[in-house]
């Protein structure tokens, strides 16, 4: 059995390197990592971008708006 089939790994996990140098395509900010969710959250830009199948959509037109 190889690691990506193992229930203790899942699918959707993100590589915790690729998260400390991942920015905000828009303002360069930092992000926060939503595990619940799923999502990249650029306060600075108040977008959330999606990550599917453990690979981040850093697309603004892919991220939808933080209702704050």
């Amino acid at each position: 059995m190889t690691d990506e089939a193992s229930p203790a790994t899942p699918a959707t996990r993100v590589d915790p390197k690729l998260l400390e140098i991942l920015v905000c395509p828009l303002t360069k900010s930092t992000l926060e990592y939503d595990a619940a969710k799923q999502e990249l959250i650029s306060r600075a830009a108040k977008l959330a971008y999606p990550i599917r199948d453990g690979i981040p959509i850093m697309l603004p037109e892919e991220a939808r708006p933080l209702e704050e």
